[in-house]
């Protein structure tokens, strides 16, 4: 019982990545924003056939308090999308909506299928297909505005056409039977369109994710690359605050031009990615560590982190101090490095970037040979 359960959760539910899970999310949310407006437009529409069909026998606030409920329900759901339309979709509001979209299906689909059975069972047969009609219709038009969200789609099919349907085959009667055995193959298609559409979903939004990760990502350290680098900079000063600082250093090896000329390139990009990784763990989630292109790097310290109450040079530099070990061999090799702070040195990108490359330079200019700090060069605009 066990493996039926594990193979129908992985079949029709199966995990979403958690790379793409935000992405997932929005795309739909945004779907639902989508096509819903003209759901709710519909739902408000049937209100009076629905009452005008309801067989008199039926209680009134099944007969008629339904379809009006449905009706308040399908005009506020409306009105409030269309308010809302061309607001920007944030992750929370995306989560918010997917969550209200799976109760309101599941609350409004229950009162449609409660509303048809109730009334297909003291109606004349010649009014069945009518009953059956509406109910079909509305389900499998949900369904297809909530097809972006699998949970919500199979709630709304299994209250909506399972009654419907149970009715019509067991009614004895031989064209209701067969209306119901096409109502439950085409549900059966619906739901096998679903789950294509949503696999294809996920292998698109993960190619994104990867080309994406690969836009922004050095491909030999794995550190953020310069675009990245550059993009998180100017995000940093659009929400900056002059009572909340942050800071920037710019890194240069000494003398690396030498290790690929007497070792190989393979031991140079060697040394590359063990200095990316010590700069990795020394500054962890405090920091976005780039790599610049050859043996330039770059760390944006941003407002808050517990790297701004520390000496930013020496803190990295002591981190990159030790010998590396390559391919079995003890490589020595210096840095220099010069920083700036924001928004003491500037109050731009470039100009940030100016003052800690002026400071960089003079690192340089001081020929030092072994790794050293050059923070209070750093400082100088």
């Amino acid at each position: 019982m066990t493996g039926v359960y594990h193979w129908l959760r992985t079949r029709f539910f199966p995990p979403i990545p958690d790379a793409i899970r935000d992405d997932v999310a929005l795309l739909r949310a945004n779907r639902v924003e989508t096509l819903t407006p003209m759901l709710f437009l519909m739902l408000a529409a049937t209100t009076p056939t629905a009452i005008y069909a309801g067989v008199d026998t039926v209680h009134p606030i099944v007969r008629i308090g339904f379809p009006v409920t449905l009706a308040i329900i399908g005009l506020l759901g409306f009105i409030f999308l269309m308010h809302n339309r061309g607001r920007r979709m944030s992750l929370r509001r995306a989560r918010r909506m997917i969550k209200e979209s799976m109760w309101l299906s599941g609350t409004t689909g229950a009162m449609c299928s409660s509303w048809t059975v109730i009334n297909w069972m003291p109606a004349p047969p010649s009014t069945h297909s009518y009953y059956a009609m509406i109910m079909a219709m509305g389900s499998l038009a949900t369904a297809y505005c909530l097809s972006s969200i699998r949970l919500a789609t199979f709630i709304n099919l299994l209250i909506g056409l399972v009654p419907i349907s149970f009715l019509m085959l067991t009614s004895g009667n031989p064209p209701e039977i067969a209306a119901g055995t096409s109502l439950v193959v085409a549900t059966i298609f619906l739901l096998r369109m679903i789950l294509q559409q949503h696999d294809q979903l996920i292998d698109l939004l993960q190619l994104q994710h990867q080309m994406r990760d690969l836009a922004h990502t050095d491909p030999l350290t794995g550190l953020a690359n310069r675009r990245e680098f550059d993009m998180r900079l100017d995000e940093e000063i659009a929400k900056g605050d002059t009572s909340s600082p942050f800071a920037i250093a710019l890194l240069d090896l000494n003398g690396f031009k030498p290790i690929n000329d007497q070792h190989g390139h393979a031991i140079g990009d060697g040394v590359l990615c063990e200095l990316a990784e010590r700069l990795r763990r020394a500054c962890g989630d405090h920091a976005v560590v780039a790599r610049q292109g050859g043996d330039e790097f770059a760390i944006l310290v941003p407002a808050g982190s517990i790297l701004l109450k520390t000496s930013l040079a020496d803190h990295v530099l002591s981190a990159l101090a030790a010998p590396y070990r390559i391919g079995g061999r003890s490589i020595g090799v210096g840095a220099g490095i010069g920083t700036a702070s924001w928004p003491e040195h500037g109050d731009s990108a470039r100009k940030l970037l100016e003052v800690a490359d002026r400071a960089l330079y003079a690192a340089k200019a001081a020929d030092r040979e072994k790794t050293s700090s050059v923070e209070s060069i750093g400082r100088v605009a």
